[in-house]
């Protein structure tokens, strides 16, 4: 058993890994400051999910504020930092680059800070697939350069992985980043791209399609992601990146059919241009990942997206 500090805990992705560090018999807490993004309400439905897997340490606290957060670390003794806490989503950066910066640089500084003087064994950061920006060459490997990031929260992401490597290299801090490529499942935040489709065409509202349906995303089940999170916190050492993704690809058009055919309702689409911020394709070379991890994702859209469906439809009636 390992005592670990999940940040971000109460959160889409967060909730899911503390529910299955609590099932493998790990000792968790999970701090989160609940920011009014989305309904706090949900994170704390979230919560309940995570409770029924085993008892857990709560704290409401923001990972900005080092006073609170040295606590925490004093008190938790924490053999391992799972950092998922961050402000999220490429379009609400654009209106507010500060608030990203803040919360993603600044937090993360105080984290890594604070793993340094308690003498914590390892951290595992979650970064995004965004860092890519448009990058030509697909599928996209950890070794490409990624000096051209198209929004605010791409270019936290990527200097969060700057700032973790300098904590490497200076303090010998063992850290590895995650590059999640478009998450999606069960709980899933309401403003991301499948749960927001999957409500509106429910509702027979019209649906924001942005471009001309060509754009293509690499969907990953948040079963796959979780995985590969576990995995990382069992081989973390030195200072590695790993993509974690299915390493497939699907148009927005097809994902809005297999939403469609998962409902049984038909969409109407709102045609809009391309959105700043976006990028044309994403897709994960997970070889690296595969190898050194053991990281197998199974979950192609076809199973995933009914999966999620039936989630909504549970939750939704």
């Amino acid at each position: 058993m390992e005592r670990v500090l999940v940040t971000g805990g109460a959160g889409f992705i967060g909730s899911h890994a503390a529910e299955a560090l609590l099932a493998r018999g790990d000792a968790v807490t999970i701090v989160d400051s609940f920011d009014p993004f989305y309904d706090p309400a949900l994170k704390r439905a979230n919560l309940d999910e995570v409770a029924r897997r085993g008892a857990f340490d709560l704290v409401e606290k923001d990972i900005r504020d080092r006073a609170a957060m040295g606590r925490v670390f004093g008190e938790g003794r924490f053999d391992l930092v799972v950092h998922l806490a961050a402000k999220a989503g490429v379009r609400p950066s654009i209106e507010d680059p500060g608030g990203y910066v803040s919360v993603n640089l600044d937090g993360s500084a105080v984290l890594f800070d604070l793993a340094v003087q308690e003498r914590v064994s390892r951290v595992v950061f979650a970064s995004s697939s965004s860092v890519y920006g448009n990058n030509k060459r697909v599928p996209f490997s950890e070794d490409d350069p990624v000096d051209h990031p198209v929004s605010p929260y791409a270019a936290t992401k990527k200097a969060g992985e700057l700032l973790a490597h300098s904590y490497h290299h200076v303090h010998g801090l063992p850290i590895t980043c995650l590059r999640f490529f478009t998450v999606y499942g069960p709980r899933q935040r309401p403003e991301m791209a499948i749960h927001k489709f999957t409500r509106l065409i429910d509702q027979g509202e019209p649906v924001p399609f942005f471009g001309d349906g060509t754009s293509r995303r690499d969907y990953t089940y948040v079963d796959d992601i979780v995985d590969g999170v576990l995995r990382s916190c069992d081989r973390c050492g030195g200072f590695r990146i790993y993509n974690l993704g299915e390493s497939h690809t699907t148009t927005l058009s097809r994902m809005v059919e297999l939403i469609e055919g998962a409902l049984g309702k038909s969409a109407v689409l709102d045609r809009l241009p391309f959105q700043t911020g976006d990028v044309n394709e994403t897709f994960a070379d997970v070889s690296r990942a595969r190898k050194e991890l053991g990281y197998a994702p199974s979950t192609l859209v076809e199973e995933g997206v009914p999966s999620f469906v039936e989630w909504y439809r549970s939750r939704h009636g």
